[in-house]
């Protein structure tokens, strides 16, 4: 199998794997601090012998900055994981998937703040677009489930953790040359120290089901995720990346609907497709006629 298709199918598996984690949160019944910690934990024990195996904890593969960095970018990530788990609650995982989609935005705000990188014509207008979306989302008032104002905190959970997944992506800049696998390492070894206080305050788990929802979600969810993804995005060309990321938000919504009966009114799927389409169009480059105006030299 050549290495474009099969990076295309880790893509796709990858993907397909994070679209079903909302389902595993929810059914697990843990407090989020739980779940996180949990998945970190079990995503450590994956991650660390791979990285052993691989070479990468050798002396040398990475600079005491570079880990100063990787650990900010895992305060970050672990950040996003529990606002984003957290906001599956009151927005539903379908909204506060679509919501979290907002992320292409925010790296390009903070691309331009600290990287000096240049805001163009064309992704003010995705931004703009998106935003349509997100006043379409925050006016559908549900009809039943969790009251209005908790929908609001949901859909503003979702935008944390899409800020914080933002920042982790901008340090992530920062670490050229760093094997990503030992990023993720790193990251989920960062989640199990701080949480772990949270974690051994709350009562272990009792039963099969909470514990095999923690185990899928760090051995597979995390550890194997990570690894399908990484595998992929070394094969694969940018633009076939994003295009495939784009399977995790229509998984989600679609789990949410069968696993959950939860249906959206048509403000909030008017509202996912625009943020969709517009983070399509973002981490995809579509430009068109805006692009050939950027370009054209003034008369």
């Amino acid at each position: 199998m050549e290495d474009r298709t099969r990076g295309m199918l880790e893509m796709a598996a990858a993907m397909v794997i994070s679209g079903t984690i909302g389902w595993l949160v929810v059914i697990s019944g843990r407090p989020v601090t739980q779940v996180v910690f949990w998945r970190c934990a079990f995503g450590a024990l994956v991650l660390v012998p791979v990285c052993f195996a691989r070479g990468y904890l050798k002396p040398g593969s990475i600079s005491l900055r570079q880990v100063l960095l990787a650990v900010a970018g895992g305060v970050a990530i672990v950040a996003n994981w529990l606002l984003l788990f957290s906001a599956y609650e009151g927005a539903s995982i379908s909204i506060a998937t679509a919501v979290y989609n907002t992320q292409p935005f925010m790296l390009v705000a903070l691309g331009a703040l600290f990287l000096g990188e240049r805001i163009t014509v064309t992704k003010v207008v995705w931004l703009l677009l998106a935003f349509a979306g997100m006043l379409l989302i925050v006016q559908g008032k549900p009809h039943s489930g969790p009251s209005h104002g908790n929908y609001l905190t949901g859909i503003a959970l979702a935008l944390g953790a899409a800020f914080c997944y933002a920042l982790a992506a901008l340090i992530a800049k920062q670490l050229k040359g760093v094997a990503p696998h030992l990023i993720a390492m790193i990251h989920v070894l960062v989640g199990t120290v701080m949480l772990l206080p949270m974690a051994l305050q709350a009562e272990l788990p009792v039963g099969t089901l909470p514990w095999a929802t923690l185990a899928t979600m760090g051995f597979i969810h995390t550890g194997l995720m990570y690894i399908l993804l990484y595998g992929a995005i070394q094969k694969l060309p940018t633009h076939l990346t994003g295009a495939l990321s784009f399977i995790y938000p229509v998984v989600a919504i679609l789990v949410d609907r069968l696993a959950f009966g939860h249906q959206l009114l048509a403000s909030q799927i008017g509202g996912a497709v625009l943020i969709l389409l517009a983070a399509a169009g973002m981490t995809l480059g579509w430009s068109g006629l805006l692009a050939w105006r950027e370009r054209k030299p003034s008369s």
